[in-house]
């Protein structure tokens, strides 16, 4: 159901106040923690915040342009009420069902590990999001090659305060990510400055330069999706199926070349927290099709092995 404008007050500041609205039921359990969990990169993310009352809000550049949407659940019916503001705003409502999973099948995963049926069985709201915006999903996927994740959550933070813009609405704390031209023009020292180095910035730089082409993968099928991805110098498997796996709801979409996600597999399923990409390729091969979900619910199974070793290394080239 969708609702038209909201009457504007005499005096009041347009992109403030008017907005538009949606209502949409899912058809079966959904958890919006779960569910959109994964489009937050870190707790103090410009473009990404809860409220105390489990609402979301998502600040994102669209097709259309900024738009700023919150979305909270009913408790009492399990319906999904929506409220956009800015240019993009038709758009965000538009794609809420999809964001929201709804073209995701969660009767197709059969679990064949014990801990998967219990972590399913106790997370019946998690459905997997598709957002259809590749750049808001691969730029912070690019921050996070081979450095800690507070370093690229900083560098994410930084950036897109700095040289993107304040989204439509009410709320003055988001941020609308920078456009494919703002990004090119970010200086070099800029980059520095946020701990981002040559390797990562120059990967930025080639990807916004085909902008238009790297989004038309989101109507792809995934593994077409990855293809057109990895066309690009510095976009490997890793990258390509962490933005997939959110722009698309790719759920076969497994991470590979992660420094944890192999021991953490290994050791929920058969014990081995020594296990790497090809042994945890192996075991979650009864998951064909299904094997980023599987991962998922291993994941939120909370069964992770005790650390043995150092944590990635910190590095600070902003102090250089």
């Amino acid at each position: 159901m969708r609702g038209g404008h909201t009457p504007l007050p005499q005096g009041v500041p347009r992109q403030v106040t008017a907005s538009r609205t949606r209502r949409w039921t899912p058809p079966g359990p959904l958890d919006l923690g779960l569910v959109l969990g994964p489009l937050r990169r870190g707790p103090a993310d410009p473009t990404f915040r809860t409220s105390p009352d489990g609402s979301v809000w998502r600040a994102s550049r669209t097709p259309a342009g900024p738009g700023t949407l919150r979305v909270a659940l009913r408790a009492d019916s399990g319906t999904a009420e929506a409220e956009a503001w800015g240019p993009g705003a038709e758009w965000l409502l538009d794609q809420l069902p999809a964001m929201l999973g709804e073209g995701d099948d969660p009767a197709a995963f059969t679990p064949r590990h014990r801990l998967v049926a219990v972590s399913q069985h106790r997370r019946p709201g998690l459905r997997l999001t598709r957002t259809s915006l590749v750049l808001e999903a691969l730029i912070p996927s690019i921050l996070e090659q081979k450095v800690t994740t507070d370093e690229a959550y900083r560098a994410w933070r930084l950036l897109v305060r700095k040289h993107g813009e304040p989204a439509p609405g009410p709320d003055d704390r988001l941020h609308v990510m920078p456009d494919p031209r703002t990004w090119a023009l970010i200086p070099s020292w800029e980059w520095h400055r946020a701990g981002v180095d040559n390797k990562r910035a120059s990967t930025i730089l080639r990807a916004v330069r085909v902008a238009r082409r790297l989004e038309e993968a989101a109507a792809m099928e995934p593994q077409q999706a990855q293809e057109r991805l990895e066309l690009i110098p510095g976009i490997g498997p890793w990258t390509s199926a962490e933005t997939i796996q959110r722009s698309n709801g790719a759920p076969d979409a497994v991470t590979v070349g992660d420094l944890h996600l192999p021991g953490i597999v290994g050791y929920a399923l058969a014990g081995d927290r020594h296990a790497d990409d090809a042994a945890m390729l192996e075991l979650l091969a009864p998951y064909a099709g299904q094997r980023h979900r599987a991962a998922r619910l291993i994941l939120l199974s909370g069964r992770t092995p005790a650390r043995r070793t150092p944590k990635m290394p910190r590095g600070d080239i902003a102090s250089l």
